[in-house]
């Protein structure tokens, strides 16, 4: 049985070796090898489309295997590009969907668009990350979410982006001592309430944010005593949130 504080710090504090070593996984490398050799020949949305290992792939880099089957979803997300603020891409306030559309901006670079190093290597080294991630999952769920949070949180602009992600949103909720009950609130209130306990800016900075997770780590242990393997682990392609949740969070994030 691995604690999250300690299964967290280990591979946090050598996360370079740990990347490494999840590279090597015959999966990975495999996988790897494919996405690479095929990418180069993608020259449009329908090509990208069409090619569902590819496609499986490069959502699952970012983070977004869920959608995998709404292929209306990613079309229009594809389509959409991100220059419009308008754009599908910029009204979910979760970043993963503007990081993959910009990878993949075939609405701005066309043919080009696999030609640059984001969507080969780029891509290939955040699949590596999920992986390893997801490994880590099977020692310690906190220390899963502890660099998921790590790696998600400097992008964020606002508390929004918390609650627009389960996984964000239960590392907040431990680290700042809030009942999960608070999610019964309104989108406003959850807003405030984590506004007034934390500087988002403050994830921007590392040691600020490694304060923020070993704070996280400990209170997870706390209250996960005997947690070994994360037999009820959060799924991680899953954790989108639902419409109506969604549209209220647009809504505030509009001003509206």
């Amino acid at each position: 049985m691995s604690t999250a504080t300690i299964t967290y710090r280990n591979y946090a504090q050598h996360l370079d070796r740990s990347l490494e070593a999840a590279a090597k996984s015959p999966q990975v490398i495999r996988e790897s090898v494919h996405y690479l050799s095929h990418i180069v020949n993608v020259k449009s949305i329908d090509d990208f489309m069409s090619n569902k290992r590819v496609l499986q792939y490069a959502l699952t880099a970012f983070g977004l295997s869920d959608i995998s089957y709404a292929t209306a979803l990613v079309r229009r997300l594809l389509e959409g590009g991100i220059d419009d603020t308008s754009a599908l891409a910029n009204r979910f306030t979760d970043q993963r969907y503007r990081d993959f559309v910009t990878a993949f901006n075939f609405a701005r670079y066309g043919d080009a668009t696999t030609a640059f190093d984001r969507t080969q290597q780029g891509t290939v080294d955040r699949y590596k990350r999920q992986i390893l991630e997801q490994n880590v999952g099977q020692q310690s769920e906190g220390a899963r979410l502890a660099l998921y949070f790590q790696r998600q949180a400097p992008n964020l602009t606002s508390p929004l982006g918390l609650l627009a992600d389960v996984a964000l949103l239960k590392v907040t909720q431990t680290a700042l001592s809030l009942s999960p009950y608070t999610s019964n609130l309104s989108i406003e209130a959850q807003r405030d309430l984590i506004a007034n306990r934390v500087n988002i800016a403050d994830f921007k900075d590392p040691a600020k944010l490694t304060k923020f997770l070993n704070r996280f780590t400990a209170l997870w242990d706390l209250k996960n005593p005997a947690q070994g393997t994360a037999t009820t682990a959060l799924d991680y392609s899953r954790t989108s949130i639902g419409s109506s949740l969604l549209a209220a969070i647009q809504k505030v994030n509009s001003g509206s």
